[in-house]
């Protein structure tokens, strides 16, 4: 199966899964302009326009730690439930509009409690404009799922509390748990309570490693920590060599443990030094399975089109690797087998063939 030409507009239309994508890094600027002056809250410029260019300036450091300082003044519109419902229902919607069919979004709860608001009703707020979201979409011939991942921040210590919310709220949307913020001198294994907690009550959980921080926090991340994911995971490269799989590497292959990679935003922290270079593609070519994500669409100035776009034209990536990394994707998104297996079947396997 190929395409003659994957212009953007064939590539908008395929069907497409993005599991790490964070819900306070997505804003639409116009909303957090709006916000912003409905809570008082100062932004660098009321332009949307130029907000969006702020955002993709000041992430585009080289650092995660300036880049996760961005995150600033999407959070001060987060904290009330207008703010919270606006935008979990624009999430959605942009990802329809983008060609999604299945997401994982996740957020940190803790961040979300200045305006009054208690952690439940934060995770209860979200839900409600997610549903809103979906079913606006459905009615709009853009069906698509929207499941919830919850984050600890691991520079803090309230990751046991988030991940007794992610078991309660299990069966109302939240699919899975996370822990994020800081890599680097923050390691999962000083979050193993949380992690022994949600094993125990098999709820499944992915954690940030091999980004900033290199094998030893994705090693920590499987095989002390237990994650069945990996965010990111770029750094796995450092276990190969010249084609030959060390034992970490070849544990992450062989197990078939998803990497949630995000090439733009890795180029913008310094994780990675090109598109073209990125080990997204080296690691498909060996057989791991890859996933494509956008981690955070305001951010980094990005989409799920843009980044298959950049992956086609400066990486020679074909529409058969599109489609491996969205059926990846969804082999490992935490839902039920049976739904996975007919979101394949059902949705992006017919979407490739209509849509090319």
């Amino acid at each position: 199966m190929t395409a003659p030409r994957m212009d953007t507009d064939t590539l908008r239309r395929l069907p497409k899964a993005v599991l790490h994508d964070h819900l306070d890094g997505g804003l639409r600027p116009a909303t957090v302009v709006e916000l912003a002056d409905a809570v008082g809250h100062t932004l660098p410029t009321t332009d949307p326009g130029e907000l969006a260019a702020w955002y993709y300036d000041a992430a585009n450091s080289g650092d995660l730690v300036r880049y996760i300082a961005t995150f600033e003044h999407t959070l001060a519109v987060m904290q009330t439930r207008e703010g919270l419902l606006r935008t979990a229902e624009e999430y959605v919607l942009d990802l329809a509009e983008d060609g999604v069919v299945y997401g994982e979004v996740r957020y940190a709860p803790e961040l979300m409690v200045d305006g009054g608001l208690t952690l439940t009703e934060v995770v209860e707020t979200v839900q409600e404009g997610l549903a809103g979201g979906m079913a606006k979409a459905a009615a709009q011939g853009t069906p698509v799922r929207v499941g919830t991942l919850l984050c600890g921040m691991r520079m803090f210590d309230r990751t046991r509390e988030i991940a007794d919310l992610a078991v309660a709220h299990r069966d109302a949307g939240v699919v899975g748990f996370d822990i994020a913020g800081a890599e680097d001198g923050f390691p999962p294994a000083d979050h193993l309570d949380a992690f022994e907690h949600l094993r125990r009550e098999s709820v499944p959980f992915t954690i940030h490693a091999g980004e900033a921080h290199g094998l030893p926090s994705i090693h920590q991340a499987l095989q002390v920590c237990g994650a069945q994911r990996v965010g990111h995971g770029v750094r796995i490269t450092e276990d190969i060599v010249d084609g030959k799989l060390g034992r970490l590497a070849g544990w992450v292959r062989d197990r078939r443990i998803a990497l949630e990679m995000c090439p733009t935003s890795n180029l913008q922290t310094g994780a990675a030094t090109s598109i073209a270079e990125h080990p997204i593609t080296a690691l498909k070519d060996l057989g791991f399975r890859v996933t494509l994500n956008t981690d955070n669409r305001l951010v980094s100035g990005t989409t799920m089109t843009r980044e298959m776009s950049l992956l086609v034209e400066q990486a020679g990536w074909t529409v058969e690797d599109l489609r491996t990394v969205t059926v990846n994707a969804v082999k490992s998104a935490f839902i039920p087998f049976d739904e996975r297996v007919s979101l394949i079947q059902d949705v992006v396997l017919p979407g490739y063939e209509s849509a090319l």
